[in-house]
């Protein structure tokens, strides 16, 4: 009898993206950190079942993000549809070497909703999953109601042997303060089976002073199992056992969007595939260094 494919949900938000193109033209995309990772995995593991779990609202914009979705390779059957709400929607401009800078409009979006009543996606549905990723921003976008039930259906799926990733993406403003952030934050890594931070984020949340001082907190939490992100430098394993090689950095930077979800794909590919940590890390930085050689947050790879 054939294995069962591997089941990955990736939970969060996916927006519509304005990318400026000089100063009257955008070109529209769709997009949104899980999302992103949601993409290139699927990509990178079709032999796998990989699902967004997020909600979006009946309007043609969620049409064209459903349509966005299964063209490319992403399940769709763990979306909610709320006739009052619209997707978020976000505007993005690179400067010359490629740093990002975005202007959000999100604050009613469909995903604010995710997991409250009338909740038509149960928590429940996640048990069919062998994965489950999950970001800060996932976190944050959620009230502390729904949060809270997320964070224990995560606790009772885990008994169960369904492995959580997390990555912190940390958005200030999503948050109502710094303190919730930690909490949350420092309450997930201590779940976490496999940890994907990046130091900038870490460092901000949590006052770190260098990227020495976040790979020991984060191991006192636990997180062995992952990489620390550090853009060009290239990751850190968070097993001190591990030393891996030099990363040689991007060849071309044009748009840094998606770097880090990117390599979160690559990683998780390669690791849910069998990888080592170093092969894993190999695998996330590659695909990481072609995203941002390109415009947008997905590309072709």
């Amino acid at each position: 009898m054939p294995a069962q494919p591997l089941k990955i949900a990736c939970i969060g938000e996916v927006m519509i993206e304005l990318v400026a193109e000089g100063v009257d033209r955008a070109e529209i995309n769709v997009a949104g950190d899980s999302y992103n990772t949601a993409v290139y995995l699927a990509r990178m593991l079709p032999e796998a079942e990989v699902s967004f779990v997020t909600a979006l609202g009946t309007d043609r914009f969620s049409d064209r993000i459903i349509d966005h979705m299964q063209a490319h390779g992403v399940g769709t059957g763990l979306i909610e549809r709320r006739d009052d709400k619209s997707p978020g929607l976000y505007a993005i401009e690179t400067d010359a070497s490629g740093e990002r800078s975005f202007t959000y409009w999100r604050s009613d979006s469909a995903a604010r909703t995710l997991f409250t009543e009338p909740c038509v996606v149960g928590l429940d549905r996640l048990a069919a999953m062998d994965v489950i990723l999950v970001t800060g921003i996932s976190m944050a976008i959620l009230p502390p109601d729904s949060r809270a039930r997320l964070i224990s259906a995560l606790d009772d799926l885990r008994t169960k042997g369904v492995r959580l990733v997390y990555d912190s993406n940390y958005r200030p403003a999503l948050w109502d303060s710094q303190d919730t952030a930690r909490q949350i934050n420092r309450d997930m890594w201590h779940r976490t089976d496999i940890a994907l931070p990046s130091v900038d984020d870490e460092m901000a949340i949590f006052g770190d002073a260098t990227p020495e001082a976040v790979l020991t907190r984060l191991r006192s939490y636990g997180c062995e199992d992952g990489a620390l992100k550090r853009g060009a430098e290239g990751p850190a394993s968070l097993d001190p056992s591990v030393i891996p090689p030099r990363f040689e950095p991007a060849t071309s930077v044009v748009d840094t969007t998606a770097a880090g979800d990117s390599f979160n794909a690559g990683f998780l590919a390669a690791r849910l595939s069998g990888g080592d940590l170093i092969r894993s890390m190999q695998s996330g930085h590659d695909l990481a260094s072609k995203v941002i050689g390109a415009k947008g947050a997905i590309v072709a790879t």
